[in-house]
């Protein structure tokens, strides 16, 4: 029989829980699905909050050819079948057939890239699926060509509906007097993901042998207990955990750091994504502080990629350890937030003309370049000039934090600037 998770999966956005936001009356998406035209898009967000089901449903109200591909399983000659038989059967619907890719953060650039025609063209409609910032992830000229929607882990609430309708709907809960004394537990372990909520319930349930089945927070963790990672073989309260190990690392303490490492490996953590957290944690909570930490974390990086497990268990501690170990700094983070949101804010500011790029006579006449003053024909590699639009002469957005590193940075831009960096 099909797990309870699969015997529950809507049929329907009426059915559909969770993502008002997205499919809710008026929104964005449930407008592009009721009138029955649907360009490519990615689905970003946590696991378990029904992103394969939504593209299942878009599929079946738009009646429509629906191919699914697994990026873990599938490689450049498998999307290119599909996209082949997708062609042939365009034909005979109206839309564009429904190309699924679950995990397409996992697809490599060929992979993706041999996406590009397709979608470009129309044969398919592309909708993505993945867990990781589609930034980083996707190329960008398969990102430019996809709308990005973020779905969010589910609320309370719309656990709490999903639990009532699993014991009052399913064919086989329904069968026997299930009562929820308590929901806790099964909150807690779920973490906002509906699939794990099903999984623990039918864990539960399971247990017993009895008809009337009272559940309770003992009952669910004595269960979790006993077979703690029965209900999901990433390991339980994944997202809790990378962020325990992220400000493990920011509050410089290696042991924690340590700690939530090892519960990620032992819960069968993708080793990239420790890797790639790592990464991220360098450039974002050390940074000026210690700049070699950058370059330690991308080592490890790639020394995690050569040997795999479980010797990548190594260079990944050494790195955790290091970043934990080292001085903080976010100027460099907070300072790129600060210029993004000038430059939202006052718009294309004009380039000074002496800072343009002056290839032409004719940009040479219009003054492009007049007046720039080559630093390193000053003394020290350095002379003041303008180099901010004249709207922002005096905008500072780069405050440095005066660790020890920082601190020499510091002093050689005020020995360059003066009272700019006094400021």
């Amino acid at each position: 029989m099909e797990p309870l998770a699969e015997r529950m999966r809507p049929k329907t956005l009426d059915e559909y829980i969770g993502q008002k936001h997205l499919v809710g009356e008026g929104a964005v998406l449930r407008k592009m699905i009721d009138s029955g035209h649907i360009s490519s898009f990615i689905l970003w967000g946590p696991p378990g909050v029904g992103k394969t089901t939504l593209a299942q449903i878009i599929a079946h109200q738009l009646e429509t050819p629906f191919y699914t591909l697994s990026a873990v399983t599938s490689g450049v000659k498998d999307v290119r079948d599909v996209i082949q038989r997708a062609q042939s059967n365009k034909f005979f619907s109206t839309s564009s057939p429904i190309l699924f890719i679950d995990e397409i953060h996992r697809f490599s650039k060929s992979q993706q890239d041999s996406l590009l025609g397709a979608v470009e063209k129309g044969i398919v409609t592309l909708i993505g699926a993945t867990t990781e910032n589609p930034s980083f992830e996707v190329i960008r000229p398969l990102l430019s060509r996809c709308q990005l929607y973020v779905l969010k882990s589910l609320e309370k609430d719309d656990l709490l509906t999903l639990l009532q309708r699993a014991i009052t709907q399913d064919v086989e809960l329904s069968k026997r007097n299930i009562k929820l004394t308590d929901t806790g537990a099964l909150l807690r372990y779920s973490g906002g993901d509906a699939r794990k909520l099903l999984n623990i319930l039918e864990l539960v349930v399971a247990a017993s042998d009895k008809e009337d089945i009272e559940i309770t927070d003992e009952v669910v963790v004595e269960r979790l207990q006993q077979n703690p990672l029965a209900y999901d073989k990433d390991g339980e309260m994944h997202y809790d955990i990378i962020s325990a190990f992220i400000k493990s690392i920011r509050g410089s303490d290696p042991d924690a750091a340590l700690y939530w490492m090892a519960r990620m490996i032992e819960g069968g953590e993708d080793p990239q994504f420790i890797a790639r957290r790592l990464v991220i944690s360098a450039a974002e909570d050390i940074g000026l502080a210690n700049p070699n930490a950058l370059l330690l974390a991308n080592a490890a990086f790639d020394t995690v990629m050569k040997i795999g497990w479980p010797e990548g268990r190594i260079p990944l501690a050494e790195c955790a350890v290091y970043l934990a170990t080292s001085p903080k700094s976010n100027s460099a983070y907070l300072g790129i937030d600060a210029a993004l949101a000038e430059v939202r804010k006052s718009g294309n500011q004009p380039v000074p003309l002496h800072l343009r790029n002056a290839p032409t006579s004719l940009m040479k006449e219009l003054g492009y370049s007049d007046g720039y003053q080559y630093p390193h024909d000053y003394p020290g590699h350095f002379t003041e000039q303008q180099y901010l639009p004249d709207a922002l002469t005096d905008t500072r957005f780069w405050l440095p934090q005066h660790s020890p590193a920082e601190e020499k940075l510091f002093q050689w831009m005020k020995t360059c600037w003066g009272d700019r960096f006094e400021k």
